[in-house]
C-alpha cells in the first residue's frame, strides 16, 4: 500500500518515476495525485447538442459513412474528407495527412473520435481528430464484442487506449465505459495517458488518506473529505462529482498558499529588525531642504509611513507601488538616507545593468554634495554610493566590494552581483528592490539574509505596475502595501495609439514622421523591438506553429532601416542588451545629453530610464509584449514638461484578441487597471517563487481574481492555526500540504532567511 509522502520510484519504477520529476517536479504520491486532471472527455456519448459551441471538445462514437481524399483550394497538399454518421445527425471530420490515415478511416468502420468544434460558414466540423477504431458488436450479443488484438488509431484516444491495455493479448476498453476519461497537462515526453495509467496504478495502492482538516470546517464549507476528493477528481462519475471534487481541492490550494504566507509573517514578527528613528540634522533631513521641488501629498503620506515602519524594531516588509513617473524614486532615496542616519547601510537591487547605472547616476546628481562622502571637501553628514554590476571593470568592482565591507558606502546599488557569496556588508539595514517583479522572493530573502546575525533588515519593494504576481502577492497578503497614484505636478498624461501595420501602412509611414517633427522641435524618440537581431527569438515566439509564425523586427535591422531612411538625416543609437557594459554607457549616455536623436532599443529601457526631453515612442511588433511591459515602456516618455506620445505598431488584425489587448493599453494610463487586464489573461504566475508569468504557475485550480472569498476563508484559517501552531509539528497533514506548494529548496530557503 502507499501513502501520500512516498516516492514514486518504488510503486511505478525508476524510469517513469524519473520521467515525472523532469517534466513537472512530480516526486511523491501526493505531487502526483495534486497533477489534477485540466479537462475530462465525454467517452461512448452520443451528441447532446446539434449546435456545439466553438471551441469545445467532443468525443463521439460513430461510423464512418465516406472517406474522400481531396486536393485543398488555398494551398497545395490534399486532405481526407470523412462523413460520420451518429445516432443522432452527422458530423463532418478533416485529416491533412490522408495517406497517414486513410487505411483505417473506411467507410463502414466504427470508431471513437476526440477533437475540437470548429465553425466555417455557418456549420461545424471536428479537424484532424485523434480516433481508435473500435471493436464490432457480436452478432446478437449487445454486451460482446469482437476482441482486437493491436490498436489502430492515433493521438490521444489511441494513446489511451495502450496505456490502459493489460498484459494480456486482448486490449482493454474499459477506460472508454467510463462516463469521464480524465486528460492531464502533459508534455511530449511524458503524455496524458502515461499521467493516466500512474494515477490508476497508484489509486489502487493507495492507503486511506488522513483528513487535514477539521470536521467543523469542512461542516461549515460542506467540503468532502481528501481521500474522497483525491479519488474523485481523477476517476469521477458525473459532473457534480467533479465540481465537488475541485471545489474541496480548490480550498487546499488557498490553504496550502496561505499556510507559507502566514508562516513567513509570523517568522518576520519574531524577528528583529534595526530601529531607525528619523535623526534631526541629518542626512534625510537635508535632503529634503535641498529638494528643489515639493513632494506631492501622496509622496509624503508614503515617506510618513515608511519612516514609521523604519523606526520600529520589526522588519518592515513593504510594497511600494505607483504610476509610472509617480516618483517612488524619491521617496525610496529618503527612507535609505534615514537607515543612513541611524549608521545602516542600504543595498538597492535593480534587474539590468542599464538600470542600476541610471540608479547611480540619478541618486548621485539628486543627492549632489551629500553623496561626496569621504571625499575631500565633502559636508559633514554625507555617504557614499557604491554600484556594483557584473560587468564593472576588476579594478571598479575590487573598489564597491571595500566600500560595501567597510561601511565607507551608505548605499550599495547593483543587480543580480550583489546576491553573489562574495559580497559583504559591513552593517545593512534595509534593502530595497526595484521592478520586484523580476526577482523571485528567494533572490530578495537572499539579499536580506546579508545583515549581521540577529538582525533582519527592512525590506521595501517597488513597482510601477503591479504584474500578476505582485497583485497576487497583495492578494495574498505578504506584503503591506503603498500606493502613489498622483502624477507630479506639471507632468501630462501620455497618450497612445495602436497602428495596423498591415491594414494602414501609410499609419507607420506617418509614426515616422511624428518622430522627425519631435526631433526637429529639439526633442527626443525611443524605438523599441521585440527581438535583438536574426537567430534570436521574439517574445512570445513559441506560441505559433513553424508555418503560422509571422515575421518580427528586430532591433539591429529597424536600425539599419531607419538610419538609411526615414532618419537618414538624424542620429539614430541602437542599444540592446548584447552590447558590451561600456558601450551601452556610451549609447546611453549620449542619448541622455541630446547627442542621439532616435534611440532604436530593445526592452533594456524597459524600467527607470529617465530621459525628459523624450516624447515619443514606437514600439514595434506591440502584440509581442506583455500588458505590464508595454505599460512601462511608455512610461519613458512625456517625463518632461512635453506631451508624451506612444505609438503601438501591430501585425495583428483588428477585432482579433491581441489587438483588442492593445486598445486597452492604449486606452488607460491607470497602471493598476492594466494590472488586472495582465492578470486575467496571463494567470497569476508562480506566486511562491521566481516565475512570473502564467505558464508556470502554481495555481492548478485556483484563480485569484474569481475566488477570492476561498483566499479569504483560507487565510483566516490558516493565521489561526500559524498563531497556535507555528512550525506546524502538531499539524503533520497541513504542514504537508505546504511541502506540496513548497519544493524542498524553497523550504529550506524559507527557513534559513
Amino acid at each position: 500500500m502507499a501513502t501520500l509522502a512516498d516516492g514514486l520510484d518504488q510503486l511505478l519504477g525508476k524510469k517513469t518515476a524519473d520521467a515525472l520529476a523532469e517534466a513537472f517536479e512530480i516526486r511523491t504520491v501526493e505531487d502526483l495525485l495534486r497533477h489534477y486532471p485540466h479537462r475530462y472527455a465525454s467517452a461512448g456519448k452520443g451528441l447532446a447538442d446539434k449546435e456545439p459551441p466553438e471551441g469545445e471538445h467532443l468525443t463521439i462514437i460513430a461510423r464512418v459513412a465516406s472517406a474522400t481524399v481531396v486536393n485543398m483550394k488555398n494551398r497545395t497538399g490534399q486532405m481526407l474528407k470523412v462523413s460520420l454518421t451518429t445516432d443522432t445527425q452527422t458530423v463532418d471530420v478533416t485529416f491533412f495527412n490522408p495517406y497517414k490515415v486513410k487505411h483505417a478511416i473506411k467507410p463502414g468502420v466504427r470508431a471513437m473520435f476526440s477533437g475540437t468544434v470548429k465553425y466555417f460558414r455557418n456549420s461545424w466540423s471536428l479537424t484532424h481528430p485523434s480516433y481508435l477504431i473500435l471493436p464490432e458488436p457480436l452478432v446478437g450479443e449487445e454486451d460482446s464484442v469482437v476482441p482486437l488484438k493491436s490498436v489502430k488509431g492515433a493521438g490521444d484516444l489511441a494513446g489511451l487506449a495502450r496505456a490502459s491495455s493489460g498484459p494480456g493479448a486482448e486490449l482493454d476498453y474499459s477506460i472508454f465505459e467510463r462516463d469521464f476519461i480524465p486528460l492531464y497537462p502533459a508534455t511530449r515526453e511524458v503524455e496524458s495517458w502515461t499521467i493516466m495509467r500512474c494515477v490508476r496504478q497508484i489509486l489502487d495502492q493507495l492507503d486511506p488518506v488522513p483528513e487535514p482538516l477539521p470536521s467543523d470546517t469542512l461542516s461549515e464549507h460542506k467540503f468532502v473529505g481528501l481521500d474522497e476528493a483525491l479519488h474523485t477528481v481523477h476517476l469521477p462519475d458525473t459532473k457534480e462529482d467533479i465540481e465537488r471534487a475541485r471545489e474541496r481541492l480548490r480550498f487546499d490550494e488557498a490553504l496550502s498558499l496561505q499556510l507559507v504566507l502566514a508562516m513567513r509573517r509570523h517568522d518576520n514578527s519574531e524577528r528583529v529588525a534595526p530601529a531607525c528613528t528619523p535623526v534631526a540634522g541629518g542626512i534625510a533631513e537635508q535632503f529634503e531642504e535641498m529638494l528643489p521641488f515639493t513632494l506631492t501629498e501622496g509622496q509624503q503620506a508614503v515617506a510618513a509611513e515608511i519612516s514609521a515602519d523604519l523606526a520600529r524594531t520589526q522588519p518592515m516588509s513593504r510594497l511600494l507601488q505607483g504610476e509610472v513617473g509617480s516618483g517612488k524614486t524619491i521617496v525610496a532615496l529618503r527612507a535609505m538616507l534615514q537607515a543612513v542616519d541611524a549608521g545602516y547601510q542600504c543595498a538597492l537591487l535593480a534587474p539590468t545593468e542599464v538600470l542600476a547605472n541610471q540608479h547611480a547616476r540619478s541618486l548621485r546628481a539628486m543627492m549632489g554634495p551629500l553623496a561626496t562622502g569621504g571625499e575631500l571637501g565633502s559636508v559633514e553628514h554625507s555617504t557614499r554610493i557604491a554600484l556594483l554590476t557584473g560587468s564593472l571593470p576588476v579594478a571598479a568592482k575590487r573598489a564597491a566590494l571595500l566600500d560595501a565591507v567597510t561601511g565607507d558606502a551608505g548605499i550599495v546599488i547593483g543587480t543580480h552581483a550583489l546576491i553573489q557569496d562574495t559580497v559583504e556588508f559591513f552593517n545593512l539595514g534595509m534593502v530595497v528592490v526595484d521592478e520586484q517583479h523580476r526577482f523571485g522572493v528567494e533572490q530578495r530573502d537572499q539579499l536580506r539574509s546579508r545583515a549581521r546575525e540577529g538582525l533582519s533588515p527592512h525590506l521595501l519593494v517597488m513597482t510601477a505596475t503591479p504584474i500578476p504576481r505582485t497583485i497576487a502577492m497583495t492578494v495574498l497578503g505578504d506584503l503591506e502595501v503603498s500606493t502613489l497614484r498622483e502624477l507630479p505636478r506639471g507632468r501630462t498624461p501620455i497618450k497612445s495609439s495602436v497602428v495596423p501595420a498591415k491594414q494602414k501602412p501609410q499609419w507607420v509611414d506617418r509614426a515616422w514622421e511624428r518622430i522627425r517633427e519631435d526631433v526637429a522641435d529639439g526633442r527626443q524618440a525611443y524605438v523599441v523591438c521585440s527581438r535583438i537581431g536574426d537567430g534570436e527569438q521574439a517574445a512570445g515566439e513559441d506560441q505559433f506553429t513553424e508555418e503560422k509564425q509571422p515575421e518580427t523586427k528586430s532591433a539591429v535591422d529597424v536600425f539599419e532601416e531607419l538610419s538609411s531612411g526615414p532618419m537618414a538625416d538624424l542620429r539614430v543609437g541602437l542599444l540592446h542588451g548584447r552590447l558590451p557594459s561600456d558601450e551601452k554607457d556610451v549609447v546611453m549616455s549620449a542619448f541622455n545629453v541630446g547627442d542621439i536623436d532616435v534611440l532604436v532599443c530593445t526592452t533594456v529601457v524597459e524600467v527607470g530610464v529617465d530621459v525628459p526631453n523624450a516624447t515619443v515612442m514606437v514600439i514595434v511588433d506591440a502584440e509581442r509584449f506583455g500588458v505590464s511591459q508595454l505599460h512601462q515602456l511608455r512610461g519613458r516618455v512625456g517625463r518632461g514638461k512635453h506631451q508624451g506620445l506612444c505609438i503601438l505598431v501591430t501585425g495583428s488584425s483588428p477585432g482579433g484578441p491581441a489587438y483588442a489587448r492593445l486598445s486597452a493599453v492604449a486606452a488607460t494610463n491607470d497602471g493598476f487597471e492594466l494590472a488586472q487586464l495582465d492578470l486575467a489573461t496571463r494567470r497569476e504566475g508562480d506566486i511562491l517563487g521566481a516565475a512570473q508569468s502564467g505558464t508556470t504557475s502554481n495555481l492548478r485550480l485556483l484563480s485569484l481574481i474569481a475566488h477570492g472569498g476561498i483566499l479569504e476563508s483560507a487565510r483566516e484559517f490558516a493565521s489561526g492555526i500559524i498563531e497556535r501552531d507555528p512550525t506546524l509539528d502538531a499539524h503533520p497533514a497541513l504542514a504537508s500540504m505546504v511541502t506540496a506548494a513548497l519544493d524542498s529548496d524553497r523550504i529550506e530557503y524559507l527557513e534559513k532567511s
